[in-house]
């Protein structure tokens, strides 16, 4: 089982990078997002490995941090995600972002992904929920999100309505109220949370 490959950069694909390794060029299929954190070709780099082997073939998957592999295996294990469609979500979604996706139940924010429709979106956020805080996620945003599901009155609630109908995405929303209640408290109104709110989300 490979865990990790450091080499120099030997060339570019679609969705590939090889990386020599003392002479052995690896070939690694990657999310669009860690092809291009890589360096150019020539120079040396370090990815992390998850190895697919099969009957007839073995396949490398490479990530540009361990927390980016960690998501790739919980979304295989979500009914429909295969390879492509994993590495298709963490293309469009950082890990931080899609845990927050996930927290938040944005399906919408899942279904960017090129090749993800609602059902999948859906399946996702509900079957990785519990996973979300520990992989990426804050307590905060767990918190916004509890409360959110109660369908319960509060300023929280609110506050994530107000900043959804002024044009913003449910997750933008959602973490960014997130982000406003760590520094007001818990006790804060909505007004104040909208206030914050709107100060993360300009930034």
């Amino acid at each position: 089982m490979i865990g990790r490959l450091k080499g120099l950069i030997d060339g570019y694909g679609e969705d590939w990078v090889l990386i020599d390794v003392r002479g052995v060029c690896y070939v690694v299929h990657a999310s669009a997002r860690t092809l291009a954190a890589l360096p150019p070709v020539g120079e040396a780099a370090s990815v992390s490995i998850e190895t697919f082997v099969r009957e007839d073939q073995i396949r490398l998957f490479g990530f540009a941090s361990d927390m980016e592999r960690d998501w790739f295996r919980l979304l295989l294990g979500v009914q429909g995600v295969g390879t492509k469609v994993a590495l298709a979500i963490l293309s469009a979604l950082a890990p931080d972002d899609l845990a927050a996706a996930v927290a938040l139940q944005d399906k919408a924010a899942v279904s960017q992904a090129q090749g993800v429709g609602p059902k999948v979106a859906q399946r996702i956020v509900t079957e990785l929920k519990d996973k979300a805080p520990k992989f990426g996620g804050d307590s905060s945003l767990a918190q916004v999100s509890a409360e959110l599901d109660a369908n319960a009155p509060s300023a929280v609630a609110d506050a994530v309505s107000a900043l959804v109908n002024l044009g913003y995405a449910q997750m933008q929303a959602g973490a960014a109220v997130a982000k406003a209640r760590q520094t007001a408290g818990e006790d804060a109104d909505t007004a104040e949370l909208i206030r914050r709110g709107l100060k993360e989300l300009m930034q």
